[in-house]
């Protein structure tokens, strides 16, 4: 097997293994990869900021936000005011949402970033310059990344009718 085909294979079962965690999570929670993941990191953590969430996430701020406010709509996520500091929000699960977090399967991006943080730093520096490589290499669209998966079977659904 040659380097090429051993990477293409590792990306493949990687993908897959997300998409899988993303399935399950829609149709036995309702809820989506990305917001099953979010969920995680507040169970975790309660009373998180969206700033926090999104550094345990390794996310940016505006994509863990997209995913939170789906939360929020969908009543699993509570955005309440700090009783240490009342101009500051955080982000809490509600009850709908602990419940869920009870029957919740292991996240995918949980166990890939436990196995990127065992990884030696320098091992970690050089793996991310040669991926960033690679994914510039293909011409992927620069900016912002969203949440793997995080959009839900509803707006997929509704975008597909549009076509």
């Amino acid at each position: 097997m040659t380097e090429t085909q051993r990477i293409i294979d590792s990306i493949r079962r990687l993908v897959r293994l997300v998409r899988l965690t993303d399935q399950v999570a829609q149709s036995e929670l309702g809820v989506s990869g990305a917001q099953l993941f979010v969920m995680k990191e507040l169970g975790k953590t309660p009373a998180l900021s969206l700033s926090d969430l999104a550094k345990r996430t390794r996310t940016d701020q505006s994509s863990v936000s997209v995913v939170v406010t789906r939360l929020v709509q969908s009543g699993h996520v509570s955005r309440d005011r700090d009783p240490r500091d009342g101009r500051r929000l955080v982000l809490n699960l509600t009850k709908s949402g602990r419940s869920i977090l009870q029957k919740a399967p292991p996240v995918a991006q949980e166990r890939l970033i436990e196995a990127l943080d065992r990884m030696p730093v320098a091992e970690r520096k050089r793996f991310a310059d040669l991926f960033v490589r690679l994914i510039d290499e293909m011409g992927a669209a620069k900016g912002i990344a969203p949440m793997m998966f995080a959009e839900d079977s509803g707006s997929a659904a509704r975008r597909t009718k549009r076509k």
